[in-house]
Protein backbone atom coordinates (compact mmCIF):
# COMPACT_ATOMS: atom_id res chain seq x y z
CA UNK A 1 0.00 0.00 0.00
CA UNK A 2 2.86 2.21 0.77
CA UNK A 3 4.36 1.97 -2.35
CA UNK A 4 1.32 2.32 -4.53
CA UNK A 5 0.82 5.85 -2.50
CA UNK A 6 3.95 6.97 -3.29
CA UNK A 7 3.70 6.22 -6.90
CA UNK A 8 0.23 8.16 -6.85
CA UNK A 9 1.44 10.97 -4.88
CA UNK A 10 4.34 11.57 -7.88
CA UNK A 11 2.16 10.61 -10.74
CA UNK A 12 0.21 13.55 -9.82
CA UNK A 13 2.48 16.52 -8.56
CA UNK A 14 -0.33 18.98 -10.33
CA UNK A 15 -3.18 17.86 -8.29
CA UNK A 16 -1.46 18.75 -5.16
CA UNK A 17 -0.59 21.78 -5.82
CA UNK A 18 2.50 21.68 -3.30
CA UNK A 19 5.87 23.28 -4.34
CA UNK A 20 7.81 20.15 -3.67
CA UNK A 21 7.80 16.87 -5.03
CA UNK A 22 6.18 14.69 -2.89
CA UNK A 23 8.80 11.99 -1.63
CA UNK A 24 12.28 13.39 -2.67
CA UNK A 25 12.14 17.51 -1.30
CA UNK A 26 13.29 19.32 -4.24
CA UNK A 27 11.65 22.33 -5.13
CA UNK A 28 9.51 22.26 -7.92
CA UNK A 29 10.92 25.01 -9.95
CA UNK A 30 14.36 22.90 -10.83
CA UNK A 31 12.87 21.02 -13.59
CA UNK A 32 15.80 22.38 -15.60
CA UNK A 33 18.98 20.15 -17.57
CA UNK A 34 21.32 18.70 -14.91
CA UNK A 35 24.14 20.91 -13.66
CA UNK A 36 27.01 19.60 -15.17
CA UNK A 37 25.51 19.02 -18.33
CA UNK A 38 24.23 23.23 -17.99
CA UNK A 39 25.42 25.67 -20.00
CA UNK A 40 25.24 28.55 -17.55
CA UNK A 41 27.34 26.52 -14.87
CA UNK A 42 30.53 25.72 -17.25
CA UNK A 43 32.34 28.58 -16.24
CA UNK A 44 32.15 27.73 -12.50
CA UNK A 45 32.79 24.20 -13.64
CA UNK A 46 35.63 25.17 -15.77
CA UNK A 47 37.34 26.98 -12.68
CA UNK A 48 36.71 24.27 -10.06
CA UNK A 49 38.24 21.68 -13.01
CA UNK A 50 41.37 24.07 -13.23
CA UNK A 51 42.13 24.40 -9.64
CA UNK A 52 41.23 20.60 -8.73
CA UNK A 53 43.86 19.55 -11.53
CA UNK A 54 46.20 22.53 -10.27
CA UNK A 55 45.73 20.83 -6.30
CA UNK A 56 46.41 17.81 -7.79
CA UNK A 57 49.23 18.16 -10.42
CA UNK A 58 51.39 19.77 -7.46
CA UNK A 59 50.32 16.89 -4.89
CA UNK A 60 51.56 14.31 -7.33
CA UNK A 61 54.77 16.34 -8.05
CA UNK A 62 55.65 17.21 -5.00
CA UNK A 63 54.46 13.95 -2.54
CA UNK A 64 54.08 10.85 -4.84
CA UNK A 65 56.21 11.33 -7.52
CA UNK A 66 58.83 11.92 -4.89
CA UNK A 67 58.58 8.91 -3.04
CA UNK A 68 57.67 6.61 -6.40
CA UNK A 69 61.13 7.91 -7.70
CA UNK A 70 62.55 7.15 -4.36
CA UNK A 71 61.45 3.70 -4.36
CA UNK A 72 62.34 3.04 -7.69
CA UNK A 73 65.81 4.31 -7.12
CA UNK A 74 66.42 1.97 -4.06
CA UNK A 75 65.06 -0.71 -6.32
CA UNK A 76 67.84 0.13 -8.91
CA UNK A 77 70.26 0.31 -6.44
CA UNK A 78 69.38 -3.12 -4.54
CA UNK A 79 68.87 -4.56 -8.41
CA UNK A 80 72.59 -3.23 -9.06
CA UNK A 81 73.95 -4.42 -6.43
CA UNK A 82 72.41 -8.32 -6.15
CA UNK A 83 73.75 -7.89 -9.93
CA UNK A 84 77.08 -7.01 -8.67
CA UNK A 85 76.83 -9.61 -6.25
CA UNK A 86 76.23 -12.21 -8.49
CA UNK A 87 78.47 -11.55 -10.52
CA UNK A 88 80.82 -11.57 -8.08
CA UNK A 89 79.71 -14.93 -6.63
CA UNK A 90 79.78 -16.38 -10.49
CA UNK A 91 83.64 -15.03 -10.99
CA UNK A 92 84.39 -17.02 -7.71
CA UNK A 93 82.39 -20.24 -8.96
CA UNK A 94 84.11 -20.11 -12.14
CA UNK A 95 87.68 -19.52 -10.16
CA UNK A 96 86.64 -22.89 -8.12
CA UNK A 97 85.87 -24.58 -11.49
CA UNK A 98 88.94 -23.67 -12.90
CA UNK A 99 90.89 -24.89 -9.33
CA UNK A 100 88.38 -28.36 -9.63
CA UNK A 101 89.55 -29.22 -13.12
CA UNK A 102 93.12 -27.79 -12.81
CA UNK A 103 93.21 -29.81 -9.71
CA UNK A 104 91.33 -33.27 -11.69
CA UNK A 105 94.39 -32.25 -14.46
CA UNK A 106 97.23 -32.74 -11.99
CA UNK A 107 95.38 -35.72 -9.81
CA UNK A 108 95.32 -37.59 -13.38
CA UNK A 109 98.66 -37.19 -14.24
CA UNK A 110 99.77 -37.92 -11.16
CA UNK A 111 97.91 -40.95 -11.27
CA UNK A 112 99.25 -42.24 -15.11
CA UNK A 113 102.59 -41.44 -13.58
CA UNK A 114 101.67 -43.68 -10.77
CA UNK A 115 100.24 -45.72 -12.92
CA UNK A 116 102.95 -45.72 -15.55
CA UNK A 117 106.10 -46.23 -12.73
CA UNK A 118 103.67 -49.64 -11.12
CA UNK A 119 103.89 -51.15 -14.79
CA UNK A 120 107.24 -50.64 -14.89
CA UNK A 121 108.40 -52.00 -11.26
CA UNK A 122 105.77 -54.69 -12.59
CA UNK A 123 107.82 -55.02 -15.94
CA UNK A 124 110.80 -55.25 -14.25
CA UNK A 125 109.43 -57.63 -11.17
CA UNK A 126 108.06 -60.01 -14.18
CA UNK A 127 111.78 -59.77 -16.17
CA UNK A 128 114.00 -60.34 -13.05
CA UNK A 129 111.55 -63.54 -12.58
CA UNK A 130 111.67 -64.32 -15.87
CA UNK A 131 115.91 -64.33 -16.17
CA UNK A 132 116.02 -66.43 -12.44
CA UNK A 133 113.62 -68.72 -13.93
CA UNK A 134 116.10 -68.95 -17.60
CA UNK A 135 118.39 -69.29 -14.43
CA UNK A 136 117.38 -72.02 -13.14
CA UNK A 137 116.02 -73.51 -16.23
CA UNK A 138 119.68 -73.26 -17.67
CA UNK A 139 121.06 -74.78 -14.87
CA UNK A 140 119.11 -77.50 -14.85
CA UNK A 141 119.14 -78.34 -18.61
CA UNK A 142 123.04 -77.82 -17.55
CA UNK A 143 123.07 -80.66 -15.17
CA UNK A 144 120.22 -82.75 -17.51
CA UNK A 145 122.57 -82.35 -20.28
CA UNK A 146 125.73 -83.56 -18.22
CA UNK A 147 123.71 -86.53 -16.85
CA UNK A 148 122.77 -87.37 -20.11
CA UNK A 149 125.99 -87.05 -21.52
CA UNK A 150 127.30 -88.92 -18.36
CA UNK A 151 124.70 -91.54 -19.49
CA UNK A 152 125.40 -91.88 -22.83
CA UNK A 153 129.26 -92.05 -22.12
CA UNK A 154 128.46 -94.63 -19.54
CA UNK A 155 126.01 -96.01 -22.61
CA UNK A 156 128.70 -96.06 -25.18
CA UNK A 157 131.30 -97.87 -22.75
CA UNK A 158 128.98 -100.52 -21.97
CA UNK A 159 127.63 -100.70 -25.87
CA UNK A 160 131.33 -101.00 -26.16
CA UNK A 161 131.21 -104.16 -23.78
CA UNK A 162 127.98 -105.15 -25.47
CA UNK A 163 129.73 -105.03 -28.70
CA UNK A 164 132.86 -106.87 -27.62
CA UNK A 165 130.92 -109.33 -26.18
CA UNK A 166 128.29 -109.74 -28.96
CA UNK A 167 131.48 -109.66 -31.74
CA UNK A 168 133.13 -112.32 -29.69
CA UNK A 169 129.81 -114.65 -29.71
CA UNK A 170 129.21 -114.06 -32.84
CA UNK A 171 132.84 -115.20 -34.30
CA UNK A 172 132.27 -117.97 -31.86
CA UNK A 173 129.51 -119.29 -33.87
CA UNK A 174 130.66 -118.16 -37.36
CA UNK A 175 134.30 -119.16 -36.79
CA UNK A 176 133.86 -121.65 -33.96
CA UNK A 177 137.24 -120.23 -32.73
CA UNK A 178 138.08 -117.48 -30.31
CA UNK A 179 139.46 -114.13 -30.82
CA UNK A 180 141.46 -112.39 -28.17
CA UNK A 181 140.00 -109.49 -26.56
CA UNK A 182 142.39 -106.65 -27.58
CA UNK A 183 141.55 -107.92 -30.82
CA UNK A 184 137.88 -107.81 -30.75
CA UNK A 185 138.01 -104.22 -29.14
CA UNK A 186 140.34 -103.27 -31.13
CA UNK A 187 137.83 -103.81 -34.03
CA UNK A 188 135.08 -102.36 -32.02
CA UNK A 189 137.04 -98.96 -31.88
CA UNK A 190 137.69 -98.81 -34.88
CA UNK A 191 133.96 -99.43 -36.57
CA UNK A 192 132.52 -97.08 -33.75
CA UNK A 193 135.13 -94.52 -34.30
Amino acid sequence: MFVTSAFAQESAPAATGGDTHSGTGVPAEAHGAFPPFDPATFPSQLLWLAITFGLFYLFLKRVVMPRVGGIIDVRNDRITQDLDHAAKLKGEADAAVAAYEQELAEAKTKANVIGQQANDAAKAEAETARKKVEAAMDEKLGAAEASIASIKAKAMKEVGTIAEDTASAIIEALVGGKASKAEIAAAVKSVAG
